[in-house]
């Protein structure tokens, strides 16, 4: 009798075996479709392809290909392929080159320019890998913000703003409109604790409140392990018409930005970078509505208008932005009970101040008159001073300005 029992439950046990391999089996079987699915809808057919020495592949697709238009709204849209209207006073101040000079910055490029460029007509996108998306926790929801990743300045619930394990230290203006914004900003590669967290440094265009309807214009860098599989710095752009929820994504991983350049590739690596009390580089970015079409663009550097943001995928934004903000954020995920040692900026404290810091500086926003001006009751936010910080000044080349950052986790912030 015990010998039956015994049996049964060893037939139970490689049955339950079979099943649960064959369910396994199946799952991944589908994952790997899904994967394969999507691997097609993102990456294009290339013209022609580019090697980068940090293990990226930049391919060089059809301007008409790119992802935007994978959307039916975009059906009949008719690429912009330049600004109607261009902010005056754009990138005036001149540029130095110089070792460690306070206000020195030497020009900066991609990594991938030092194997290849794209023709024209093209434009450089990352090829997304089979790895990238492996590594996500819903494949439809790559390239996706988590909610409430925005700060808060002026919440009356302190609550509010760290539940979301998200800390910032920006400055702000807020009361009027806005039609774009403009800084020059330092690159660093700060140290991420966990995978799953990412330190960024940027812009954001913020239009309507922050309940589910918030529109938000994002560009700057960011190092995203998560994202892109590695610790290197990278240009990045976001989007969204419905505070992260349904809409907007990183770079051209959905349909929205409209990228018109052959040069600068979203999401690909920013070379090279600063060092601590050694060379510092530095990128300027712009966003502006153009007051004609309604459509918000993006400009890097002093050379290349990258793409825009069509009006249509706006609700508050179609008219003008009610608060922009510059600085740094990092994702605090406690993963072992203590504050995260994930950095923001140059992983220092703004105290330490030129080449030891990290800094924006020539903070300027675009008034109704498409006229880049200094902003007015220019404020400041951190949740946590002795985790991150921020300090502004102003004055000579650098007009307004302020050091940010520090390196999370130490004695002050436990």
């Amino acid at each position: 009798m015990e010998m039956q029992s015994r049996s049964k439950m060893l037939r139970f046990m490689v049955m339950s075996l079979v099943f649960f391999f064959t369910e396994m089996a199946a799952s991944m079987s589908t994952q790997n479709l899904d994967v394969q699915s999507q691997l097609k809808l993102l990456n294009k057919p290339a013209v022609k392809s580019v090697k980068s020495p940090d293990g990226d592949i930049i391919d060089c697709i059809k301007l008409a290909h790119q992802p935007a238009f994978d959307h039916p709204s975009f059906k009949n849209h008719k690429i912009q392929m330049t600004p109607n209207f261009h902010p005056e006073h754009a990138f005036a101040e001149s540029k130095v080159s110089s070792k460690t000079k306070p206000g020195s910055s030497r020009e900066i490029t991609q990594m991938w320019h030092l194997k290849g460029r794209c023709p024209e007509g093209t434009i450089p996108m990352r090829r997304t890998k089979e790895d990238d998306l492996l590594r996500t926790s819903s494949i439809k929801a790559f390239g996706k913000k988590k909610h409430k990743t925005i700060p808060q300045p002026r919440s009356a619930d302190p609550d509010l703003l760290t539940q979301s394990g998200h800390q910032h230290a920006i400055a702000y203006v807020d009361g009027d409109k806005y039609y774009g914004a403009k800084a020059t900003i330092n690159v660093w590669e700060p140290k991420i604790q966990q995978p799953n967290e990412f330190s960024l440094s940027q812009i954001w265009i913020l239009g309507g409140s922050f309940g589910e309807d918030l529109n938000s214009i994002e560009a700057g860098w960011q190092v995203s392990p998560d994202l892109y599989g590695d610790n290197h710095t990278r240009l990045f752009t976001y989007w969204t018409s419905d505070a992260y929820q349904a809409t907007g994504c990183y770079n051209l991983l959905c349909s929205g930005f409209i990228q018109i350049n052959n040069e600068i590739a979203m999401g690909a690596s920013i070379y090279p970078i600063s060092g601590y009390h050694n060379s510092q580089y530095d990128i300027s970015l712009l966003v502006w509505k153009d007051p004609k079409e309604g459509n918000w663009w993006l400009q890097f550097g002093n050379n290349y208008v990258l793409g825009y943001w069509p009006a249509f995928l706006f609700s508050y934004l179609s008219d003008s932005a009610s608060m922009i903000e510059w600085g740094g954020e990092v994702v605090n995920s406690e993963s072992d009970g203590l504050h995260t040692s994930t950095q923001m900026g140059s992983g220092h404290f703004p105290n330490e101040g030129f080449g030891k810091a990290s800094y924006f500086k020539n903070i300027q926003i675009v008034d109704g008159s498409n006229n880049l001006r200094v902003p007015k009751g220019l404020a400041t936010f951190t949740e946590q001073s002795n985790c991150y910080n921020v300090q502004t000044g102003k004055g000579g080349s650098w007009g307004n300005y302020f050091y940010y950052g520090g390196p999370g986790r130490n004695p002050g912030c436990p």
